[in-house]
């Protein structure tokens, strides 16, 4: 498997003592992004609302690559916990605080606790399109058929 140097910083106000993103297993896509409330107190999600989540931690993603922050599955089948934007796409020349943007789905308050695997974030390659006008476009054998347009359930 490739790895690349991804470089962090806990940015001030932080706690350092929560882990660092971590690969649960060695064959983990998706490194594990946790809570970092500045005050080191949790959070109480209602029904259906959403906020934004500090990670406690800033990036450099090198050039040429992003960071895809996505939802961790158990959380959305035990407790209905979703991203809004997933996956969301941290750009390689941003240097903010990175946050998560939770949703609860269900009918039930959920806590989200300091320190807590909140998301997981997946390194990966980007490339840039060189936008071009044309007049028209090479046909296919689906042509301008859309949503539902295959036949296939």
């Amino acid at each position: 498997m490739d790895q690349i140097a991804l470089k962090l910083m806990r940015v001030p106000g932080s706690d350092p003592e929560i882990e660092l993103p971590a690969y649960a297993t060695s064959g983990a896509a998706g490194a594990d992004l946790r809570a970092n409330f500045p005050d080191r107190a949790g959070f109480v999600l209602d029904p259906s609302a959403r906020a934004l989540i500090p990670t406690g931690l800033a990036m450099a993603i090198p050039h040429g690559f992003e960071v895809q922050v996505r939802p961790r599955s158990g959380l959305a089948l035990k407790h209905g916990i979703a991203l809004v934007n997933s996956p969301g796409t941290i750009d390689s020349d941003y240097r903010g605080e990175v946050g998560v943007i939770v949703l609860n789905t269900s009918d039930v308050a959920f806590e989200v606790t300091h320190g807590m695997r909140i998301a997981q974030m997946v390194i990966a390659p980007v490339v840039q399109a060189d936008f071009e006008t044309v007049e028209t476009l090479a046909d296919t054998a689906r042509g301008v058929g859309g949503f539902g347009s295959t036949g296939r359930a």
